[in-house]
């Protein structure tokens, strides 16, 4: 056998060793890649987290009816935009004082269609309060770590609420600018955690918007 010919036929025999080794180490390669991180896990996660709170107007409940001073424009301009929004309805009406005249207030009450919208508190007759909804998760934005089977994850997001109508109002957005916001998609994070029941959602930060009179 000629010096060329032994040279070729150790050639393709170190191909062949090669080509072998790197098939047997392809499965293990991919095996320790094939656990691809479930974005859609981490988001119906998120979604059950929220499912049990309510976004609403205000960060505790009140009561109707309510009586405001005309001359309180604290109180009065976010009960006339409700009352221009269709939820309320407004009597005005004169408070006699003691010895001092009388001052002129507006009686505030549920309208038929505020009653409709109104969520009412079980634990305390006569309030409640008018609530847009549950927060849902608009987007999975990042997660650490970012491969897949880790059993806890810092996760970033995007979630919003979608406003009905009534919140769509020029009048309720311009007495409570922060509802507008609350449209719109806002940054989170939370951690995840996986455990015999599915992922746990805990350290969620911010905490469900509530908009505040301003």
């Amino acid at each position: 056998m000629s010096a060329s010919k032994r040279e070729g036929e150790k050639a393709m025999q170190k191909s062949w060793i090669a080509f072998c080794w790197m098939a047997a180490t392809v499965p293990f390669v991919s095996g320790c890649h094939s656990k691809a991180v479930d974005k859609q896990e981490f988001r119906s996660s998120l979604d059950n987290y929220y499912a049990s709170q309510q976004s609403c107007l205000w960060s505790t409940p009140v009561k109707f009816p309510v009586q405001a001073d005309t001359g309180d424009d604290a109180k009065t301009r976010h009960f006339d935009a409700l009352t221009d929004a269709g939820l309320l309805k407004r009597i005005p009406a004169e408070k006699k004082r003691f010895l001092i005249g009388s001052k002129n207030v507006n009686n505030y009450d549920l309208s038929d269609q505020g009653r409709s919208d109104w969520t009412a508190d079980a634990s305390q007759p006569g309030y409640g309060n008018f609530c847009f909804g549950h927060p849902k998760v608009t987007s999975i934005d990042s997660f650490t770590p970012d491969t897949g089977g880790a059993t806890q994850y810092s996760v970033n997001y995007h979630y919003g609420v979608s406003l009905p109508s009534w919140a769509n109002n020029a009048e309720i957005q311009t007495a409570f600018p922060s509802v507008a916001a609350l449209n719109q998609g806002r940054p989170a994070s939370a951690m995840l955690s996986k455990n015999g029941n599915g992922w746990q959602v805990q350290n969620v930060s911010p905490a469900v918007d509530t908009p505040q009179p301003q």
